[in-house]
């Protein structure tokens, strides 16, 4: 005897996500990723902050250092590296290079790296506040 043939129910055709549950689901998703995109980025630019400024606090306590046992300062940052007051130049996080900019020492001092700050106003202020220097102008 032959089966007369079945059609599919509602349910039997249901076999995938309609266009309107994938649009619900990727607007929720894309809300979400407005959401918490801004605070990453604010937050890995804060790290980026930190990290200048407790580079600059190194190279400084360097300075100072190579200051006292010589009476005199560097004439240049490779020679903090070459008489071993630094293992290395550290890099600005923020340019992602060694592109400090040196301060000549007061008059009467002798050596020509007295200070260094980074090359950015903002992130140069920001580095000078923490560690107690007032920013250049």
């Amino acid at each position: 005897m032959v089966k007369p043939m079945r059609t599919p129910g509602p349910r039997g055709r249901r076999r995938g996500f309609t266009l309107i549950e994938l649009s619900v689901v990727l607007a929720v998703i894309a809300l979400l990723l407005l959401l918490v995109t801004p605070r990453y980025f604010g937050a890995l630019d804060r790290s980026k902050d930190k990290v200048l400024a407790h580079n600059l606090l190194q190279v400084r306590a360097a300075i100072d250092q190579y200051h006292a046992d010589r009476g005199r300062y560097p004439e240049s940052l490779d020679e903090l590296v070459r008489e071993r007051y630094l293992r290395s130049m550290p890099v600005n996080p923020v340019t992602e290079a060694v592109d400090w900019v040196l301060l000549p020492p007061p008059p009467g001092e002798l050596g020509t790296v007295f200070d260094v700050q980074a090359p950015e106003s903002s992130a140069s202020a920001a580095a000078h506040a923490a560690d107690g220097h007032e920013a250049p102008r």
